[in-house]
């Protein structure tokens, strides 16, 4: 959440710094804002809004011109949207500007102090005060005459001198008027990366902000403090006497993270899903021996037949893909499993059995949530493996293996191929974990051989869009909706209710088809549609029966169902036909017509879909 971009170098740093920010708009849209130093000294401009409605026209009235500046697009945390809370914020002096991602914990106990110091503050941020606490660590330094540790640029020490006093996370970047050539980033809990140019550097949140000037990156760790200029950059550590240093090379091109021709990215993204689930499929399937073969678990297959328990824990979207993939292990490889909403899972002391298999499900592999869980369990002697989808993330890195989903970048706030994604993913190590323990050969392969069908399935699926787009006008105007499966797909159910809610703002609700009868039922009207989820499956008769409930009072039904089922169109008011599968792989594509019914009522109801209120990308605060 939020987005940093930094700029050091010969070109102008404002246009860089403000197309990066555009490009991290989906981290946060509250305000935005940048910091130049310019031949007179730094100088700012920030607005509240989006970045087009707001900063990019300040910037044209007034300009800045200068090599070397930090700009950011925030999601609010402490104190309201507004032009005062917007970042950069400076320091008392008016020297030193910061802007941050995360949240100071200890913000108020430091601000308290300040003020008693005779500080005084323009907005109701914790960054504000961060920056208040750099300047009085620089002066302070200044007026003792205090030489550095070798290595360590006077900036940079003042920086790390004010984050010992900190408590909490933090990705900031940090810029001094009396070092026009220098940038100052460092990261606990909130994720930074450096892009490595010709002549020019660049920090980021999010890779998608550098990719258009570079293609090496360095991801930093927790407590590594950079220092830029435009021709090398150093990296110390807060927690050790040094820092490790990898260059890595970018797996996605600029043009990855373009709209292209589609009117949003989350449409652009729904359509990509044949070729991203081809790519989470490829390599990994072994139709000789039936299984899924995989590069990165690092686990013997005498461990991972030693496990007896799973646990897997997510946030949101991914958690949908997670209880999809306890039904997949349970069928395929007999093994119980738990699905763990991250958020709680790291609070609670949750009994977990020695040979017990931890999973974390992330798109961005920087969830607070899911990191902290996953070094909690780390901490407790357990192997972790991460399926994730952005190479050289936090969670990518601390895990002992994982799967990457190579689904490129996903801009989007409403996840969509992400989550096909990772339920291919699913579906392969269950597979795999399955074939090592008692799941046939035949079986096996039968699995593989529909997997591979998937993408020209979806592609079918996609090729209604314009049906689809005519039936979410008919249903735009409801102020509530259910989403009813049974199975496999009670999860896609809440998935769909989700895309609904987060996108175009109607109260949407998922549940097992048969739970309607214990209590929502009393809230089905002939204004509230049902969308179930209804596969030519062992639980069609059962599905059947509970539609009927609805039907009968009066709910207009949407039905997701199995290509020639003729039959059911007489007896719901609309049907959408996917193409039949296996009964576990029937997510995903029962899902694909959930995403495009969600986009199309949103666009419909005039949302700015890939902007939804009060939602960012990548949820990296608690």
């Amino acid at each position: 959440m939020c987005g940093i971009v930094g700029y050091v170098g010969k070109q102008s740093a404002a246009p860089i710094i403000l197309e990066g920010l555009r490009r991290l708009e989906y981290r946060g849209y509250d305000s935005a804002g940048i910091s130049v130093i310019t031949p007179d000294g730094l100088a700012m401009r920030k607005r509240k809004g989006k970045i087009d409605e707001g900063l990019a026209k300040l910037l044209k009235v007034q300009p800045l011109a200068g090599g070397l500046g930090i700009g950011h697009t925030r999601w609010a945390t402490h104190g309201p949207p507004s032009d005062e809370n917007s970042h950069p914020h400076q320091d008392a002096s008016g020297r030193i500007a910061v802007v941050h991602n995360g949240i100071i914990e200890n913000f108020d106990r430091l601000k308290d102090r300040q003020i008693k110091a005779g500080h005084h503050f323009l907005s109701a941020t914790d960054t504000e005060v961060l920056a208040h606490l750099i300047g009085e660590h620089y002066e302070r330094q200044r007026a003792a005459n205090v030489i550095p540790p070798a290595g360590i640029h006077p900036l940079a020490h003042a920086v790390m001198e004010a984050l010992r006093e900190v408590i909490g996370t933090y990705g900031i970047a940090v810029v001094c008027a009396d070092y026009p050539g220098v940038i100052i980033g460092a990261r606990r809990g909130s994720p930074l990366i450096i892009g490595v140019g010709d002549g020019e550097n660049l920090l980021a949140s999010d890779a998608t902000a550098v990719a258009p000037h570079t293609r090496q990156v360095v991801y930093l760790n927790d407590y590594d403090v950079a220092t830029l200029t435009a021709d090398r950059f150093t990296v110390a550590s807060l927690g050790s006497d040094t820092a490790q240093v990898q260059i890595s090379q970018l797996e996605f091109s600029p043009e990855a993270a373009e709209r292209g021709e589609f009117a949003h990215y989350m449409l652009k993204e729904i359509f990509e899903q044949p070729r991203t689930v081809a790519n989470a499929l490829r390599g990994r399937v072994d139709l000789e021996d039936g299984t899924a073969k995989f590069g990165g678990l690092n686990l013997t297959t005498a461990e991972l037949r030693a496990i007896d328990q799973i646990v897997i824990t997510a946030c949101g979207t991914s958690w949908h893909a997670a209880l999809v993939g306890e039904y997949l292990f349970e069928e395929f490889a007999h093994i119980p499993v738990e699905v763990e909403y991250a958020s709680e899972f790291r609070y609670r002391n949750a009994p977990i059995e020695t040979d017990t298999l931890v999973l974390a499900i992330t798109q961005s592999g920087e969830t607070a949530d899911t990191l902290a869980s996953l070094r909690e369990t780390r901490r407790r002697g357990h192997k972790v493996l991460a399926i994730c989808n952005v190479v050289g993330s936090t969670i990518a890195r601390e895990a002992d293996g994982g799967i990457y989903l190579h689904a490129g970048p996903e801009i989007g706030v409403a996840s969509t191929k992400a989550f096909t994604s990772q339920v291919t993913a699913l579906t392969l190590l269950a597979l795999h974990m399955g074939r090592i323990r008692m799941l046939s050969l035949n079986r096996g392969r039968q699995i593989l051989q529909a997997l591979e069908a998937i993408p020209a399935q979806i592609e079918r699926i996609l090729g209604q869009n314009a049906t689809i787009e005519r039936l979410a006008k008919k249903y735009a105007g409801a102020r509530n909706f259910f989403f009813l499966g049974r199975q496999y797909n009670f999860p896609v159910a809440l998935e769909g209710a989700l895309k609904l809610k987060e996108i175009s703002y109607i109260h949407a609700e998922g549940y097992p088809a048969a739970e309607m009868k214990h209590g929502p039922i009393a809230l089905i009207d002939d204004t509230t549609p049902s969308v179930v989820i209804i596969p030519s499956d062992a639980m069609y008769d059962k599905t059947l029966s509970n539609l009927e409930v609805v039907k009968a009072r009066k709910g207009p039904v949407i039905a997701i169902a199995t290509e020639g089922n003729s039959t059911l169109a007489k007896q719901v008011d609309d049907i959408i036909y996917v193409p039949a599968t296996l009964e576990p792989l029937f997510p995903l594509l029962a899902v694909v017509p959930l995403q495009l019914l969600a986009y199309h009522i949103a666009v419909a109801r005039g949302c700015d879909v890939d902007k939804p209120r009060n939602l960012a990308k990548s949820v990296t605060v608690e």
